[in-house]
Parts: structure tokens; sequence; C-alpha cells
């Protein structure tokens, strides 16, 4: 459990529970009905806390960038606080149909990272040494040789080694996202959609008392901003400037095709951040840019790079040669960024109500399970007990900014 600090965190009171199962008035507003949302609003209802309402302004479930991921989870990050988010991610994933009777898809097919080069291995090294410091026991390093037979698809020139974990695979982001929202429902918890939040009304105190919609206000005890890529306008609502920021990210998908086996693991160049897995009889490609659109929420896919991630899956992997892509079926999404990559959660600066949690940087949803229960320990017991979450606090230091990637250990 982390310590708390003095300043804005130590106004947080933490909810009364019974108070709020009581009360007419909606005890907690959560902005955001993705993965994140639906996650917070379960676990919130599951400590008891019945007054819970869910705002989004999508028409319904799974418009937003939760129906725009490509579902990989993985424990093998290069920073303590995202493994031990995995860890404990992938608990709840492993309990997740005991828990919301809904099934989350979890396939531990393992993920494979590839070095090209010396120092691509020795980063990869780094952030095993990070993985197993804190607790995974089942994450190696591999040789050219057992990378060649964990995905016998790929060219075998130029790879230096890599690193693999089998318990890494990939999961289901709106099986995840419906199984949330059911099961929240179910213990009374509500969901709006249609519903883009306008407007915050603050108390004296500096509290937020109401949230306004188009055609509705709702009274709250507390506010959680989980509004993925839009986080940073819902927080300038309360007059906070979040560090977040969108960021497009491109899938290229090619026609069915048995080239590729459905068991093959995620499998991921640690360079150039190029990586692919088969999903319901297609591969999937991916490869970083930097994103930048006209519209910074724009989705579009672009032609030269659809051109150019299949020119270097064609190289990579030489039994896609001859397996076209189906234009029509690529997309894009939304990661929402933070300068130093990792999540943001916590109370708001200023505003000892509000709770961010937002700026998961492309792993939202493989972290979702972890985050609604460390947001529910925050505002139910004033604090994250689960793991020590003084790392993703809203007033951290977060150094030198970085350029925004959709790719990193």
């Amino acid at each position: 459990m982390g310590a708390r600090r003095d300043g804005d965190q130590r106004a947080h009171v933490p909810l009364d529970v019974a108070r709020a199962v009581g009360g007419s008035a909606a005890a907690i507003v959560i902005v955001g009905g993705g993965v994140i949302g639906a996650s917070v609003a379960y676990h919130l209802a599951a400590r008891g806390v019945r007054e819970v309402v869910v705002l989004d302004r999508a028409p319904r479930a799974g418009e937003g960038s939760t129906g725009r991921a490509t579902g990989g989870f993985r424990v093998q990050f290069a920073s303590a606080v995202e493994v031990r988010l995995s860890l404990l991610a992938r608990e709840k994933l492993r309990r997740f149909t005991a828990e919301t009777g809904g099934d989350c898809g979890y396939v531990p097919a393992g993920y494979l990272w590839v070095a090209t080069n010396e120092d691509e291995l020795a980063a990869l090294r780094d952030a095993l040494a990070v993985q197993r410091a804190n607790g995974v026991a089942d994450a190696r390093e591999v040789s050219a040789a057992e990378i060649a037979a964990l995905n016998p698809a790929l060219a075998r020139d130029g790879i230096a080694g890599g690193t693999y974990c089998p318990s890494d695979g990939f999961i289901r982001p709106l099986q995840i996202l419906d199984g949330y929202r059911r099961a929240a429902e179910r213990l009374g918890a509500r969901f709006v959609w249609d519903a883009e939040v306008t407007a915050f009304e603050r108390a004296h105190d500096g509290r937020i008392a109401n949230v306004h919609t188009a055609r509705e206000a709702f009274a709250a005890d507390h506010v959680v901003n989980a509004a993925g890529a839009w986080a940073a306008q819902v927080a300038r609502l309360a007059g906070v400037e979040l560090p977040v920021t969108p960021l497009r990210r491109q899938v290229a998908v090619t026609v069915p095709t048995s080239a590729l086996p459905a068991t093959m693991p995620m499998t991921l160049f640690a360079g150039d951040g190029f990586h692919l897995r088969v999903r319901d009889g297609r591969v999937l490609l991916l490869l970083p840019t930097d994103g930048a659109t006209d519209d910074p929420f724009g989705v579009s896919v672009e032609p030269e790079w659809v051109e150019t991630v299949a020119r270097l899956a064609r190289a990579r992997v030489p039994l896609l040669a001859d397996v076209p892509i189906d234009r029509a079926a690529c997309w894009a999404g939304l990661y929402e960024m933070s300068p130093d990559g990792r999540a943001i959660v916590g109370i708001a600066p200023g505003v000892p109500n509000l709770c961010f949690v937002s700026g998961s940087s492309g792993h939202g949803v493989m972290h979702a399970p972890a985050l609604g229960q460390l947001v529910a320990e925050i505002i139910v017991d004033g604090a994250a007990r689960s793991l020590d979450a003084e790392p993703l606090r809203p007033d951290r230091s977060f150094g030198a900014v970085q350029p925004a990637r959709a790719h990193r250990l």
C-alpha cells in the first residue's frame, strides 16, 4: 500500500458507503463508459456502492477506443508499476467468469519480443530483470533458434535473440467491457449513453457538486474521469490540466488466411515496434507512427502506411508474401498518451472529489481490471491497497517530456 502525501490528496475523504447506498442522488458519476469506466463501475458496485452512474458520449457501448483495441495482454514491461498492474490484472482475468459471469477471452498464447541487434537485446534483458524482480516467474530470454521454433513463420536472418512469456497472450476487449457492464448493472449501476458531459458545477470548497449533460444534471459525491483520449477535455471542465493527448494507432488486416496458425504468439520487434498476431482467421499488422493528423481525434487509415506495413510484413514474415491486405477491414483507434507512458490514477490536484484514471498509453484494456479495483479502493478506502500506486499519481513529476510513442517496452 502506498503512503499518503500531504496537499490535495490529504483533502480526499473516503466515501461513506452506507450513505451512498441509501441516498437518492448519484453518489459516484463516472465519465466514460469504455472498458476502464465499466471496470470502475463494477468494482465500486461490488464494494457496496449502489448509486453509480456512468455517462458516455457514444450512442452505445463499445463505440470508442475499447472496440478498436487489438486485444493483447502482457506482463513483459520495463517499468515495475506496469508489471505489477499486469500481474494484478492477470489474476483478475483468471477469475473474470467467477466475478462477473462473463468471458474475457483470455488465451495464453504468449508474447515474443524480437531483437535485431545487441542494443535491442540489452534493453529486453533489462526489462526481463525488472519483470523477475516484481514476481514474473515464467518470462525468459530466448535465442534466435528458440525464436524460430516459437514462430517458424519469421524470416531467420537478422535476429539477435529476444524474450518470451508463455502466460502473455490475448483477451477480448468488448467481452471484458460487456462483462463488467452487465455485472455492474446487476449490482445497481446505471449506464447512460449519448450523454456527453458539458459542465461541472463546483461547490465553494472546490468539490464538484453536479455533473451536467445536455439533457440532465447528476449530483455527485465523487466523479471519476475515465474518458480515455478525451480525458484532458473533461479535466478542463473542472479547471484542471491533465497531460493526456490522443495518438492514432493504425491496424492493417489481411484477408482470411490459414498462412499463420491461430496459436502463434503475439510477435513484436523491439526496435521499430512492428508486431503481428492472428485474430479470427486474419492477420493483424501494426507499425507505430507519429499518428499526426489534422484532426487529433481522427481515426482514418493512411493508404501509404498500409503499403509500408505490408512491405515490412512480407520481408519479415515470408509466408505473408501472397496474402493480400483487406483494405476495407483496416481500422484505426486512439491511444490516450501520458508524458511518461504510464497511467495517471488518483485524486486531481485542487478538486478533492475528482479521481483520474487515464493516460494508459495503449495498455488500458489489459490493465482495466486492475485499474478499476485501484480506483474503487481510492474512493472507498481513501488509498490504493492492492499495489503501490504512487508512481501513477496525477501530481508526479513526469520529467523530460518524451515524444508520444505507440510502442515501448
